[in-house]
């Protein structure tokens, strides 16, 4: 069954520096297709990964679309009130059609099927390991320190490794910014043993609407 309702976009592409608007509507979903119109043409049934005259469809995920256009991403939703866009702000008639870039992350599968980013923490880069099975973001007690985290301040834990039990304290992150996307307060655990990378964990990703689709992950901010 394909639920119809058609939303219209104006999104915003780059060209010799100057911007222009192209109309791109949300028509309808199929399962995991969406039903797309762009410039008013003929509507296209897109499958994940598949582009038409410019526009990529990235994931399909309950009653919304997310679509890559020059390089930015936006999500649409069935039923919401027409929106425009213009250097990742919502003009127009509503407020919630659109999720310019600042409220997406689109991260490509790395090595053995992992999804890794660069990131920043209180404004310091960090290499992360996407992590659903992690409750916090959790680093090492090195990474900490070469932060400039005060780690030794927050709450003593003992937390499960490889290795058996360790050490632990949790503490709050002030921001960390994947992209364009920066949360602020965002809880954390620091293990006393080494740490290769920074795991991200859920509580980051829980504020996302989380999408696998081959080897793309697509997180959309949700608050």
């Amino acid at each position: 069954m394909i639920r119809f309702v058609f939303f219209t976009l104006a999104t915003l592409l780059a060209a010799s520096g100057n911007g222009f608007a192209q109309s791109v509507a949300l028509a309808g979903l199929m399962g995991g297709k969406a039903l797309m119109v762009v410039e008013g043409g003929k509507p296209k049934l897109l499958s994940v990964g598949e582009s038409h005259q410019g526009v990529k469809l990235m994931s399909v995920q309950d009653d919304r679309a997310t679509v890559l256009v020059a390089g930015a991403t936006y999500t649409m939703r069935l039923g919401d009130a027409p929106a425009g866009v213009r250097n990742g702000t919502g003009q127009g008639g509503g407020s919630s059609g659109v999720a310019p870039t600042n409220q997406t992350i689109v991260l490509p599968v790395g090595t053995g099927g992992h999804f890794y980013s660069k990131a920043f923490i209180n404004g310091k880069a960090v290499q992360v390991l996407v992590d659903t099975g992690a409750t916090a973001v959790a680093l090492g007690a090195d990474e900490a320190q070469r932060l400039g985290l005060d780690f030794k301040a927050g709450t003593p834990v003992r937390v499960a490794t490889a290795n058996g039990p360790a050490q632990a304290w949790r503490i709050k992150l002030s921001s960390l910014r994947m992209g364009d996307v920066e949360l602020y307060d965002v809880d954390a655990v620091v293990t006393a043993s080494y740490m290769p990378m920074v795991l991200l964990g859920n509580s980051f990703l829980s504020r996302f609407q989380m999408t696998r689709t081959n080897d793309q992950m697509v997180l959309v901010k949700r608050f």
